[in-house]
């Protein structure tokens, strides 16, 4: 059977080619059009993923992408982007996605059981670092479901079969 550490660098491989997927021929403008009557463009859920992922990495004992600060305009609960005027260009945030999958995979292979264990370095996700990585790891999934749900708005055929 997988180890908890197999098991989170799984879920995470997975949910970043899953949004690679479903971010595939999209510009940056197509990126930036909001679907209605509410919600957020698909430019503002990749650079909140990212956004995640940033300080996620830093967790791990990795170096950032981008840094925290340059995708703070992600934060959950930030306003939705109405003009794209302070929206990180799509390239960019999809290629940071891809250098932070990397240095992820990297960062969890590094856990041990008594990291896991240990108490979790935020609080509000869980008691332990393994229930904080489980959380982390729903969430991204989560915003990666709504990138298909973005692309099929966008006129696209869906990405996975």
């Amino acid at each position: 059977s997988m180890t908890d550490v197999e098991v989170f660098r799984h879920l995470a491989r997975t949910t970043h080619q899953v949004l690679r997927l479903n971010t595939a021929g999209i510009t940056h403008e197509e990126s930036l059009l909001q679907p209605a009557p509410a919600g957020n463009c698909l430019n503002w859920v990749v650079g909140h993923v990212q956004h995640v992922n940033e300080q996620l990495l830093l967790l791990l004992g990795q170096p950032a992408v981008l840094g925290v600060e340059a995708v703070q305009r992600y934060e959950r609960g930030s306003e939705p982007l109405r003009d794209g005027a302070d929206a990180v260009d799509f390239d960019t945030l999809l290629g940071a996605w891809d250098e932070a999958a990397r240095r992820m995979d990297a960062g969890l292979a590094a856990l041990t059981p008594e990291r896991l264990a240990a108490p979790a370095p935020v609080t509000g996700f869980g008691d332990s670092t393994a229930e904080m990585l489980a959380f982390t790891m729903f969430h991204q999934a989560y915003h990666t479901g709504q990138a298909g749900v973005l692309r099929r708005l966008l006129g696209k055929e869906r990405a996975i079969p």
